[in-house]
């Protein structure tokens, strides 16, 4: 009687063993290439260059004092340029920026002057003002349906211009009455206008300022539930609304955060020169969005991050500064800022396309 044999083993491999099959979605990408796709990384890069550069062709900007300078006027950019940047990535631009820093400085200064009150009053009066024009740029976007290219357009407009007449009936000049000696202007330049000394070199306060934000920003972007509202909203806001994200709160908050960033600029303004010409910050808008731009924010919103900002308000500071140290014409400053405009658009579309391809 013959034993039952054994069932011999297949000789294929197991199902599932073998190597899988990949598609372009879930195919494992090289370590460069995810690095690529930080939006930061390229701006980074192209700061780097930018102040290797200018190490060589300018000396001075070597020296402590000189590189302070270079901060502080980076710094000025950048905390606007910071909630700008949040904007872009929500999907919206805001083209009051500019003159909205110098409404709130008249209203503070004005209003404190005028009534004869402590300066502190005037700057809470001043946010409360700007917070408002941020929220009314946001609920004419979100109810009227209007590009916000539009909608903040005619704000500027109005804002210029209501700079301006009131600033003149007002006092009767095109600037505000010198409110240094007023109750409460020694503390209050100390938030926003103050310098502090780091190995013999006076720091201006703002700079801290600015890496608070910047790191504040940060955080809120990657790990909070709001950052990734604003992330959704700037990508599809049909997308978004149907999944359950506050399109209409996000969009209007974060037009109300660009006006706490003109206040902020605004008090400093006021609070380091005393004094604000109600015709200023006309154009700066664009320069608070080129910062944007070049720190690796879409125009079409729904990309971005709050550090490549940073880096891109530094390459303005340095190049605005070292043009300076380097004892070339400054009438060439927008030109350079133009080509590193269209230079950083170009990386980050090629950034883009090579970290997206197959």
């Amino acid at each position: 009687m013959s034993m039952p044999q054994q069932a011999e083993p297949a000789v294929g491999k197991p199902p599932g063993s073998g190597p899988k099959a990949t598609d372009g979605r879930t195919a494992h990408r090289p370590p460069a290439l995810r690095l690529l796709a930080r939006p930061e990384v390229g701006v980074f890069l192209g700061a780097a260059a930018v102040l290797v550069f200018f190490l060589i062709v300018a000396p001075s900007v070597r020296q402590g004092s000189s590189m302070a300078t270079i901060l502080y006027q980076s710094s000025t950019i950048g905390i606007m340029a910071l909630p700008v940047a949040l904007l872009m990535i929500g999907g919206e631009f805001d083209l009051s920026a500019g003159v909205a820093v110098i409404t709130s400085a008249l209203t503070a200064s004005m209003l404190s002057y005028q009534l004869t009150l402590n300066v502190w009053s005037g700057v809470i009066v001043a946010l409360i003002a700007s917070l408002a024009i941020g929220a009314f740029n946001g609920w004419m976007v979100v109810k009227t349906g209007l590009p916000s290219f539009l909608v903040t357009l005619g704000t500027f407009l109005i804002l210029q211009g209501v700079n301006l007449a009131v600033t003149k009936s007002v006092t009767g000049n095109v600037a505000t009455d010198d409110i240094s000696d007023m109750d409460g202007f020694d503390q209050a330049r100390k938030v926003f206008a103050s310098s502090f000394d780091v190995g013999g070199v006076q720091v201006k306060i703002t700079v801290v300022w600015w890496l608070v934000f910047a790191a504040l920003a940060t955080w809120v972007l990657l790990r909070t539930k709001y950052g990734n509202w604003i992330f959704a909203v700037g990508g599809n806001k049909d997308s978004a609304r149907a999944v359950g994200v506050p399109v209409a709160f996000t969009k209007i908050s974060l037009f109300m955060l660009v006006g706490f960033g003109a206040w902020f600029v605004g008090m400093h303004n006021l609070f380091s020169f005393n004094t604000v010409q109600s015709g200023e910050g006309v154009g700066q808008e664009l320069i608070y969005i080129a910062a944007a731009v070049i720190g690796g924010c879409l125009l079409t919103g729904g990309y971005g991050s709050a550090i490549g900002p940073v880096f891109g308000a530094f390459m303005f500071g340095m190049v605005q500064q070292g043009i300076v140290y380097a004892g070339w014409n400054p009438d060439w400053f927008k030109a350079f800022l133009g080509v590193m405009l269209l230079g950083a658009v170009l990386i980050n579309l090629w950034v883009q396309r090579t970290a997206t391809r197959r």
